[in-house]
C-alpha cells in the first residue's frame, strides 16, 4: 500500500515522542506503578539485583526480575525520578516496534504503517512507560515469534534459519525472566495449532523437529534463564513453589484466589479477558474486524500468498486471550504480548483507498493521550500518589503513617517513611510527620496528646500532619490539633 509516508512518519514520531515526554509529567500511582517503582529504588539502595524486594528484607515472588532490572538501570543513569524508571519501558516499547516493523519488511508488508499501529494502540501506549512487567513480556514474545515464523519460513541458509531459530529461544529465555513460564505457554497455543493447520498433527512434529534447532535451543533457552531460577530458589526458599503453582496455576484458575502474598486477587467473569481485548486494542482492535470483513474474499489468498502468514499473525494475536478465557484472576494488560500481530495483521489488510480514514483513526490516541496528560497534571494524579506531601517535607524530620503506608509513600520518602505501629516510635523526638487519613490521625493524636498542625494540602485520600514536640502520654495532657489558619491567627 502507498498511504501518504510522510504523514505516517509524522504521526509515528508524533506518537512517540509524545509519550516519552510524557513519563515526567505525573507521579508514581498506587498500586502497581508505585510499587515496581520502590522496588527498583529499593534493588539500587540494597545492592540486591538477584531478588527483587517488596520492603526491606521481603523478597517479591510474585515476578521475575526482568522489569525491575529495567526500571533499577534507569535509576542508575537518570537518578531517582518518574522518567527514570519509565523510560526503559518505552524503551522496550520502540524495540517492540522495531522488531514488529522488521517482521513486517520480511513478509512484504508496510513496516510503516505496522510502527504506526502500534504507537497509537491503546495498551501498547499505556504499557510503553509505565512501570510494569507487561512491555518486557511482550518484547520477549515479539523476539520469539519473529524468530519461529522467519526460521519456518526457512528463505534463507540452513544456518541462517537456525540462528533464527535460536533467536527465537532466546525471547522465550527473556521471557522466562520477564513474566515466567507463562511464554512458554503463550507460544505452544499460538504456535502448535497453526504448525497442525499447515502441515498436519504428524507433519508438525516432523516440522519442529527437521526446521528447528530444538535441542540446542531449548539449551540455549535454560543456560540464560534457569541460572536465575536456580539462585533465587537458594537465596529465598519456597519462591519455586509460590511462583510456579501459585502464580501460573492457582492464580488463573482459582477466582479471588487468597494466595497472593501481595495483595488482592482479581475475581472478573470468565471470558473477560476478550472484552478487555475490545476496550484495551482500541481503536485498532474497531478497525480489525472492520477490515477483515470488507477483505473477507481476499483473506484465502491473501494468506495463501503470504505461506500462511495471516493464520499465523491471528493465532499469535488470540494465543494470550484463548490462555486466560477461562482464567478469573486477569488484567486488561494481559493482552498486550499478542499486540504486535495486530499491527501486522492491520498492515495486511488496509488498502490506498483506507487512507481517507487511517491517518485519522492513528490520531485518536495522541489526542487522548494529551487530555489524559492535562487530567492528571490538573490534580487527579494526586488521589492516587503521595508525592505531593513529600514535595512539601523539606527537612529531615522522620515521617509515620497512620494506618496503611502506600508504595508510593515509600518511593518519594526515599524509604524513609515509616509505618507507626507503636507511639513508642516517637520517643524522644523533637519534630515529626504523620500521615494518614485525617480521621484517623487525628483519633491517633487524640489517643496519644500530640500537639500536631495539619497542614495545608491538595491531597484528599490522605493528610500531612506536623508535629513539634515529643508525645505526652495519654491523659496527663489535653490534645491539640491546629490548623495552619488557627496558627496564624
Amino acid at each position: 500500500m502507498s498511504l501518504n509516508r510522510t504523514h505516517l512518519w509524522y504521526l509515528l514520531a508524533f506518537a512517540l515522542v509524545l509519550r516519552l515526554l510524557s513519563l515526567a509529567t505525573y507521579p508514581l500511582m498506587d498500586t502497581t506503578e508505585a510499587r515496581y517503582g520502590e522496588m527498583a529504588r529499593l534493588m539500587i539502595e540494597t545492592g540486591n539485583w538477584l531478588t527483587p524486594q517488596f520492603d526491606y528484607g521481603i523478597p517479591f515472588w510474585g515476578k521475575p526480575p526482568m522489569f525491575t532490572w529495567m526500571s533499577a538501570a534507569g535509576i542508575q543513569l537518570f537518578g531517582l525520578n518518574e522518567f527514570a524508571v519509565r523510560a526503559p519501558h518505552w524503551l522496550a516499547g520502540v524495540a517492540t516496534i522495531l522488531l514488529t516493523a522488521y517482521m513486517a519488511k520480511r513478509v512484504g508488508q508496510s513496516a510503516l504503517v505496522t510502527a504506526v499501529v502500534l504507537a497509537t494502540c491503546g495498551i501498547f501506549s499505556i504499557a510503553a512507560g509505565a512501570v510494569m512487567t507487561d512491555m518486557a513480556l511482550t518484547l520477549s514474545m515479539t523476539i520469539a515469534m519473529l524468530g519461529f515464523y522467519l526460521c519456518w519460513q526457512g528463505e534463507g541458509s540452513d544456518k541462517t534459519n537456525r540462528n533464527w531459530g535460536y533467536i527465537g529461544f532466546i525471547g522465550l529465555a527473556l521471557g522466562l525472566l520477564a513474566k515466567g513460564p507463562v511464554a512458554i505457554v503463550i507460544m505452544g497455543i499460538a504456535v502448535f495449532p497453526w504448525l497442525v493447520l499447515q502441515h498436519g498433527f504428524i507433519g508438525a512434529f516432523k516440522v519442529l523437529w527437521q526446521r528447528f534447532p530444538l535441542l540446542s535451543g531449548i539449551g540455549v533457552m535454560l543456560a540464560i534463564a534457569l541460572p536465575w531460577y536456580i539462585m533465587a530458589e537458594i537465596a529465598t526458599p519456597g519462591f519455586i513453589d509460590y511462583f510456579i503453582v501459585g502464580e501460573h496455576f492457582k492464580r488463573f484458575v482459582v477466582s479471588g484466589w487468597e494466595g497472593d502474598l501481595y495483595g488482592s486477587a482479581h475475581d472478573e467473569t470468565r471470558g473477560m479477558i476478550w472484552v478487555f481485548w475490545i476496550q484495551a486494542a482500541a481503536p485498532w482492535s474497531v478497525v480489525l474486524p472492520v477490515l477483515a470483513f470488507a477483505r473477507r474474499s481476499k483473506i484465502a489468498q491473501i494468506n495463501a500468498e503470504n505461506r500462511g502468514l495471516f493464520s499465523f499473525l491471528v493465532c499469535w494475536l488470540i494465543s494470550p486471550l484463548i490462555l486466560f478465557t477461562m482464567a478469573g484472576n486477569i488484567l486488561p494488560a494481559y493482552v498486550l504480548p499478542g499486540i504486535p500481530a495486530l499491527g501486522l495483521l492491520v498492515a495486511i489488510l488496509v488498502v490506498e483507498k483506507d487512507k481517507k480514514w487511517f491517518s485519522s483513526v492513528a490520531l485518536v490516541l495522541p489526542v487522548l493521550l494529551m487530555i489524559a496528560m492535562v487530567y492528571l497534571n490538573l490534580g487527579k494524579a494526586n488521589e492516587k500518589s503521595d508525592r505531593i506531601i513529600f514535595e512539601q517535607i523539606t527537612d529531615s524530620a522522620p515521617s509515620f503513617y497512620v494506618g496503611k503506608r502506600p508504595f508510593s509513600g515509600q518511593f518519594y520518602s526515599h524509604g524513609q517513611a515509616k509505618k507507626l505501629l507503636d507511639i513508642e516510635q516517637l520517643d524522644g523526638i523533637d519534630k515529626f510527620y504523620l500521615i494518614g487519613k485525617r480521621t484517623e490521625v487525628e483519633t491517633k493524636i487524640k489517643e496519644n496528646a500530640l500537639t500536631c498542625i495539619l497542614e495545608p494540602t491538595v491531597k484528599i485520600k490522605r493528610a500531612l500532619f506536623t508535629c513539634h514536640s515529643q508525645y505526652i502520654k495519654p491523659n496527663l495532657s489535653l490534645s491539640h490539633i491546629r490548623s495552619q489558619s488557627d496558627v496564624q491567627r
